[in-house]
């Protein structure tokens, strides 16, 4: 499915009848229904951050529902796309926390080859049709993979902004990892306590401290 070593992690999944019904589902949809991301890019936050290589976690929902945007990775919208509102609000934070510039670009690719996995909890959606694609099964799969990478023993920053993602707290029980949490970087939040959290410094402080490379989060 994914053509690294997430595929023998998640095998108990790929070998499930249950998932792989779902799946199906999931991919018919595609043949009815304009679906994002396209289904290539489903994956594409296992894909571009390897299971030995997850350093940080950064939690969304949803993809964006609109055209051209989701590229399967949590907060990122391809290159060309006006940057999302939350997104210009996580560049903001960056800013005042680390002295790095805003991006021209919402794609955060160069995060997820870092370490940095942008899981949604959901990975598809209807277009112009927000949280469309919540409760169908995508929550097992994705607090399946919380639940693994709490399991191991190299410690990872969990990053959980808004009360969605700190909702996953729960699942994170090993005192190996951090987690870091604040109000969601939503134009309707991010003033009760998103802006100032320095989450970025937070996380490379933290990986230092255990001997790992921090994330440049310029790139």
């Amino acid at each position: 499915m994914i053509g690294n070593k997430w595929d023998d992690a998640l095998s108990v999944i790929w070998n499930s009848s249950g998932f792989n019904k779902f799946y199906q589902q999931i991919t018919n949809m595609y043949d009815e229904k304009e679906i994002f991301p396209a289904k290539e890019n489903i994956f594409n936050a296992l894909k571009l951050t390897d299971y030995d290589n997850v350093k940080v976690v950064i939690m969304g929902q949803d993809p964006y529902h609109g055209v051209g945007e989701a590229h399967g990775l949590s907060f990122s919208v391809q290159k060309g796309i006006k940057i999302p509102p939350s997104l210009q609000n996580i560049y903001k934070e960056l800013e005042s926390d680390l002295g790095i510039p805003p991006k021209n670009h919402g794609e955060l690719t160069g995060w997820a080859k870092q370490g940095v996995l942008l899981l949604n909890s959901v990975l598809t959606v209807e277009k112009d049709k927000a949280s469309s694609h919540k409760g169908l099964g995508w929550e097992l799969f994705t607090d399946y993979i919380i639940k693994l990478l709490n399991q191991s023993e190299d410690p990872i920053v969990f990053i959980l902004w808004g009360n969605f993602a700190r909702s996953k707290k729960q699942y994170i029980t090993n005192p190996k990892h951090c987690i870091i949490e604040s109000p969601h970087p939503s134009p309707f939040s991010a003033y009760n306590g998103f802006f100032g959290s320095k989450p970025f410094s937070k996380t490379n402080d933290f990986l230092v401290k255990n001997k790992k490379e921090p994330i440049d989060w310029s790139l």
